[in-house]
């Protein structure tokens, strides 16, 4: 059984910085795609940014030029460095992985880690 794990988030004041990391464990033939998602109270879960296997990547235009998203497919590990945070940013991140089996593909998602940016 696949797990993807989540360290905590943080508080941080705007304008600062956070790093979040997210590593698949478990029965995993191939990863494909990775990426983050946020919910905010009140909110849909909405899209942050995705990375290919391949290390192409792509954010939602919020984060753009502030968020930045990579990888490390030998600890099967997904990161997003978040710069200029922004009180607007506060939300409960998400991580996803696209796990390939054969010609089958499964999602599987973190727990979810709290980030706060206060005023």
């Amino acid at each position: 059984q696949v797990q993807l794990v989540e360290p905590g988030g943080g508080l941080v004041q705007a304008g600062g910085s956070l790093r979040l990391s997210c590593a698949a464990s478990g029965r995993i033939c191939s990863i494909n795609a990775m990426g983050w998602y946020r919910q905010a109270p009140g909110k849909q879960r909405e899209l942050v940014s995705t990375i290919t296997s391949g290390g192409r990547s792509d954010y939602a235009d919020s984060v753009k030029g502030r968020f930045t998203i990579s990888r490390d497919n030998a600890k099967n590990t997904v990161y997003l460095q978040m710069n200029s945070l922004k009180p607007e940013d506060t939300a409960v991140y998400y991580c996803n992985a696209d796990l390939q089996y054969g010609l089958e593909f499964r999602a599987y998602w973190g727990q979810g880690t709290q980030v706060t940016v206060s005023s």
